[in-house]
């Protein structure tokens, strides 16, 4: 006999109540394949909804040895201290291939692991990234109906879940290191476009010097590309982690852009075009989840896979034969 899905109505409360065990549970639960549990899942969103979008919706990402975990541990315990409640979310569209990082993330990130006021939370193991982003977002609107008033989310994959990130929080943090030697990498994969600041780590013992030759290149570079808004042009700053010098400024910058984006706006209008999106990505997700799960749609997509592997039957032609047995 199939367990009991929990109560919707319990479940919101205790999460209004900032209860943690109940918010791991429920975003459990989201993550969950189960009809019953997905069905659950929604109910709990939209019965939560109304005390949601309060919190500041901050993105992370950079370059492997960038830091963006140590940054994450030094800038959110330093939240902590100021009397704000964090709670760090992963997107790694790789984890179902690695297994994930949950102790990876748990022990680098070893002061917000043990603070009362943090919450760590890495992204579902999923095939798509798609699907990982969808229930990342709902697991944001958990957390913030929680009581957690900043939502880090850290881009630990490649590709294409900067961009995702950067579709679904407020503000966008490009993590750099100077020394690598290829410190202008960042503007050939696109990913620089995207920052609303970006920050030189690691500027700290002899390579100071190195952090402020590496920050005015990325300033020169940011002159030749059109900032993503009028309202506001993306910093370029250093700091260290480690020591925990201009972490403070780090926070200044991203309240500066609440602030302005909120005056014009334009925060209001970017976060109804995040809701839009989370809604075709979540359609996306329910098509592909019936292509998979449907025994006779599986059986011709095999077969027409096959026919376009050996060249008898174009893709375009494939596509209309798979999309007519869902009726689209």
């Amino acid at each position: 006999m199939p367990a009991r899905a929990p109560d919707t109505a319990d479940l919101a409360k205790a999460i209004r109540a900032g209860d943690r065990a109940t918010l791991a549970r429920a975003i459990t639960l989201i993550e969950s394949t189960r009809a019953d549990h997905r069905q659950t899942a929604h109910f709990l969103v939209q019965e939560l909804l109304p005390q949601t979008g309060k919190a500041v919706r901050l993105g992370i990402t950079g370059a492997p040895g960038a830091g963006k975990s140590t940054t994450i541990d030094a800038l959110g315990a330093a939240l902590t201290a100021k009397g704000h409640k964090v709670a760090v979310l992963a997107v790694d569209p790789s984890s179902s291939r690695t297994g994930g990082s949950i102790l990876g993330d748990k022990t680098r990130m070893s002061r917000l692991a043990i603070d009362p006021n943090a919450f760590i939370r890495p992204s579902p193991s999923s095939g798509t990234l798609g699907g990982v982003t969808a229930k990342t977002r709902e697991t944001m609107l958990l957390c913030e109906a929680a009581g957690y008033d900043v939502v880090i989310v850290e881009t630990v994959g490649v590709g294409q879940s900067e961009t995702a990130v950067a579709d679904m929080t407020d503000f966008f943090l490009v993590l750099m290191v100077a020394g690598s030697g290829d410190e202008l990498q960042g503007i050939k994969k696109g990913i620089v476009e995207l920052a609303d600041m970006i920050a030189v780590n690691k500027s700290d013992g002899d390579n100071i010097a190195r952090a402020n030759v590496a920050a005015a290149d990325f300033r020169s570079a940011l002159h030749i590309l059109a900032p993503r808004t009028p309202t506001w042009s993306p910093p370029v700053v250093t700091f260290s982690a480690l020591t925990g010098n201009g972490i403070d400024d780090l926070w200044i910058k991203v309240t500066e852009h609440k602030a302005k984006m909120s005056e014009t706006g334009e925060l209001a209008t970017i976060r109804r075009g995040q809701q839009v999106k989370w809604m075709w990505t979540m359609l996306e997700e329910r098509l592909t989840a019936r292509l998979r799960s449907d025994p006779a749609i599986r059986v011709r997509a095999k077969q027409a896979e096959s026919a376009v592997a050996a060249g008898t039957l174009a893709p375009t032609l494939a596509v209309e034969q798979i999309a007519g047995l869902l009726g689209v």
